[in-house]
């Protein structure tokens, strides 16, 4: 390939990058399938195995194998990890949005 490329930094979320919406939620979600993937592959748990362990539907944990996370919420997932023996710390920072306009401060 002769393309000229350009390199482009992202900003530490993908979801935003690419304008998805609910940037932040997305990539949560995203970061709890990892952990429980991660479990299941250094354990060597088969799907059904992780059923049996858990309770949690056989195909949950085959939907989170495929990325499909619409429809699991980020409590949900925790409590795959808590099932799968896992403890999850959540630290919360919030801030204003660099985007934010004036005008979208001064209404609240």
């Amino acid at each position: 390939m002769t393309e000229d490329m350009e390199l482009v930094r992202g900003g530490g979320n993908v979801f935003r990058d690419l304008g998805l919406p609910n940037p932040n939620l997305e990539q949560l979600r995203s970061i709890l399938a990892a952990k429980i993937i991660r479990v299941l592959d250094d354990r060597r748990l088969t799907i059904r195995q992780a059923h049996d362990l858990t309770g949690v539907a056989a195909a949950d944990f085959s939907r989170i194998r495929q990325v499909k996370l619409d429809r699991f919420t980020v409590d949900r997932l925790m409590t795959i990890l808590d099932r799968l023996g896992q403890e999850v710390d959540v630290a919360v920072n919030v801030r204003a949005r660099r985007d934010v306009t004036s005008d979208a401060v001064n209404a609240l």
